[in-house]
């Protein structure tokens, strides 16, 4: 099969494609003809060695010290199963799945094997691409957002808006009934406002920091906020959550402020394709490109300014 292949760390070139064995489903396993997958900031931190502050050695001991030790990268993704391993039980060949690799990665090709339990449906009405696209972003978001306990009613901060996870949990906040304020570029207000976003906030005009609005619950999925910095934004009984957080952060973790990473439930899968289906998410997709020009995907990516999601289609 055909597959983009990260043999060591480095910029957006260091992603090429190659001949590689065409996997096969082990027991408890499916294998996808990949119709489209994300380029996530997920996948480009690991093809970069871009890992949290103070996560470096850590990372590279579980990623790999040189290079990726799983080189064909990718998460996100949706296609079609073309085999079924030993045991699996509600799945069928020919049947149309979206779902996530994890830290197995592998998506970035024409053929992934992955976890029965990792795959879940994709509805008829929902695209390939637009499957692949919200599962990053939409499950980090759904992740936190649950684990707030988020409620009608509540004021909700997103500091990055308009990026994967920033587009999806302006979304799901308004679909909760809260009341939010994004924090995004002043060329990507309209887009936020469309979303769901009651008011934005120019990061390049307000410091997000001098804000005099206090908020129940805070999203920073850029960076942007620190456990001090962010406190003081928070109303009573407030939650500040550090998508991108380092490892101070996480040792900073406490009732009011969380990070981590986001699990990846298949409940939280069904309901984010069953929210595409009836229109009330929008992938949001700045571009659907051939996975041979992975690398301008990546550069994209790396250039801080993406809005909302990337596809590549084998």
């Amino acid at each position: 099969m055909r597959a983009i292949v990260v043999e060591q760390y480095g910029p957006p070139s260091v992603a090429r494609m190659a001949d590689a064995p065409d996997p096969r489903a082990s027991a408890g396993q499916v294998l996808v003809r990949v119709r489209a997958a994300g380029v996530t900031t997920g996948d480009a931190r690991v093809r970069g060695a871009a890992f949290p502050v103070g996560m470096g050695w850590a990372a590279r001991l579980g990623f790999g010290v040189r290079g990726p030790r799983r080189p064909i990268l990718g998460m996100s993704f949706s296609g079609e199963v073309a085999a079924v391993g030993e045991g699996v039980r509600d799945v069928a060949v020919g049947d149309a799945v979206a779902g996530t690799t994890g830290a197995r990665f592998g998506a970035h090709a024409e053929f992934a094997a992955v976890d029965a339990t990792r795959v879940v449906p994709k509805p008829d009405g929902v695209s390939h691409e637009a499957a692949a696209a919200v599962l990053f972003g939409g499950l980090t978001a759904l992740h936190f957002l649950d684990a707030v306990g988020l409620a009608a009613g509540q004021r909700v901060l997103v500091v990055g808006a308009s990026g994967s996870v920033g587009s999806s949990a302006v979304q799901l906040a308004r679909i909760a009934g809260a009341r939010v304020t994004a924090v995004a570029s002043a060329r990507n207000a309209e887009l936020v406002r469309r979303l769901g976003a009651e008011r934005v906030v120019d990061y390049a005009r307000t410091p997000v920091a001098g804000l005099e609005e206090r908020f129940d619950v805070i999203l920073d999925t850029v960076g942007t906020l620190s456990a001090a910095s962010g406190r003081p934004l928070l109303r009573a009984g407030g939650t500040l959550v550090l998508i991108a957080g380092g490892l101070r952060d996480m040792l900073n973790v406490r009732r009011d402020v969380k990070t981590g990473v986001a699990g990846e439930r298949p409940e939280h899968m069904r309901r984010l394709l069953a929210l595409l289906a009836s229109g009330e998410l929008d992938p949001v997709i700045q571009e659907t490109m051939p996975l041979a020009e992975i690398a301008r995907a990546y550069e994209i990516v790396d250039s801080r300014r993406k809005v909302g999601n990337v596809v590549v289609a084998p």
